[in-house]
């Protein structure tokens, strides 16, 4: 879940609104995929493994494409050694950690709060993205959906089975979605397969060790769990990186902000369905006040962009 900046790009097609539905159930439905893999697996584990089967599978597929390799520069090294610590390692492991005190519902909808989180930070460090007053105030808005979100189990996140420190570690990791997305930005050029599947193995390097250290070796598991941890390797983090790639370079970054309306709506649906978890009145509220939130520091650009003009 990255960003680019923004650039003239053709209308979107049938293709691309197809992509985007699938991008967001495939990522609205990966918290109730991981807390199945959790059931038999740490969440060092869990992430390490996710982390790695989908480095493996990108690398194949650039090799196979003959995708080109980037020019190595301590610079590149060094942004895609960071992009897989902010977009993989970090908060792949506190979603993982997060979702063992949390519900599956709660960790989707704090996801919402990523491209509001962007907005401050692409104002500081990324040049001629301006945080306008509807911006600003999109911010806000979400901010205090946020708080809703949270309720008042932050507040002694050390009470009870320790929900609070779980929902805050689901908000870490959107800290470390947006702060990925940033750098992203501002990495040198590199191949989209080859920055994905590169910071990919920088991320598993980084959680292999911490695996072994915390969790041990990995044992045999239930077929229901290795058949999650499969998916989450290669369908979340593999094919839809493919399929980001894909819509950005065919329908521009801002068109890809359609997910983020999706992933908490599928992430609180799926939670229910298939986990049972209860949707306490809170998460509704919350859910309105971010995705409002979304609509006013984004809805102009969008209707622009389906109205098919680039948005000023």
């Amino acid at each position: 879940m990255t960003a680019t900046t923004d650039a003239p790009v053709a209308r979107p097609t049938r293709a691309n609104f197809s992509a985007v539905a699938a991008l967001g159930l495939i990522w609205g439905g990966t918290f109730t995929v991981t807390e199945l893999a959790l059931v038999g697996y740490g969440p060092h584990t869990v992430a390490a493994a996710r982390v790695a089967l989908g480095a493996a599978a990108l690398t194949a597929l650039a090799v196979v494409l003959r995708r080109p390799l980037p020019a190595w520069s301590p610079l590149t090294a060094l942004f895609l050694a960071l992009i897989g610590l902010t977009t993989a390692a970090l908060p792949f492991t506190a979603l993982a950690w997060g979702q063992t005190r949390t519900t599956a519902a709660f960790a989707g909808l704090a996801m919402a709060m990523l491209p509001l989180l962007l907005l401050p930070l692409a104002h500081v460090f990324v040049p001629g993205d301006r945080l306008t007053w509807r911006k600003a105030a999109g911010f806000g808005l979400g901010a205090v959906g946020a708080l809703i979100l949270i309720g008042p189990g932050a507040l002694d996140p050390s009470g009870g089975n320790g929900e609070g420190w779980g929902q805050l570690a689901c908000l870490a990791a959107v800290v470390c979605y947006a702060v990925g997305s940033i750098l992203t930005r501002r990495c040198p050029p590199v191949d989209g397969v080859w920055l994905s599947a590169l910071s990919l193995w920088a991320g598993a390097a980084a959680l292999v060790p911490a695996m072994l250290w915390r969790e041990g070796l990995p044992t045999a598991a239930a077929p229901s769990v290795l058949a999650a941890i499969l998916f989450l390797g290669l369908v979340p983090t593999a094919l839809a990186a493919l399929l980001r790639i894909s819509v950005i370079r065919s329908a521009g970054p801002s068109f890809m902000t359609l997910v983020n309306y999706q992933v908490p709506v599928w992430a609180m649906g799926t939670g229910a369905l298939f986990l049972g978890e209860a949707l306490p009145g809170r998460f509704f509220l919350a859910l309105t006040l971010i995705l409002g939130g979304l609509a006013l520091g984004q809805g102009r650009q969008l209707a622009a962009l389906l109205g098919g003009e680039r948005a000023r």
